[in-house]
């Protein structure tokens, strides 16, 4: 089988070091690097990057676009950085622009105290 028939069949394709990586999955990596966030607020970039599978530069990246977006705060705590995840955000996608990101992230991680999705204050 070649790569490109890999791809087409929707197996999984290899990666470097010989784990092996679904050819597409249902969340994007900014997805998953919103998930990473939430659910665990004082997370290294280089842990969000080994956790998603990307690069600690598209980690970067990624957490620029969500703060831009206005879908999570970050903070300095001494030499470190903490997120908070800004609640009631829509989803960007024409289709589910009507929905909050908050359900999305409560089916991952499930409500924190006070009701709120993840990282909320």
């Amino acid at each position: 089988m070649t790569a490109e028939n890999s791809i087409d069949s929707g197996h999984d394709a290899p990666r470097p070091g010989g784990n092996t990586r679904p050819a597409w999955t249902f969340l994007t990596n900014h997805g998953h690097v919103l998930l990473s966030v939430a659910r665990y607020p004082d997370i290294r970039v280089t842990d969000i990057a080994e956790r998603v599978g990307i690069t600690t530069r598209a980690a970067l990246q990624i957490l620029k676009d969500l703060e831009e977006g206005g879908y999570l705060q970050r903070s300095r705590v001494g030499r470190r950085t903490h997120y908070i995840i800004r609640p009631h955000q829509h989803f960007r996608h024409p289709s589910t622009a009507a929905q909050e990101v908050d359900g999305l992230i409560s089916l991952f991680t499930g409500p924190l105290p006070g009701g709120s999705a993840a990282g909320e204050q």
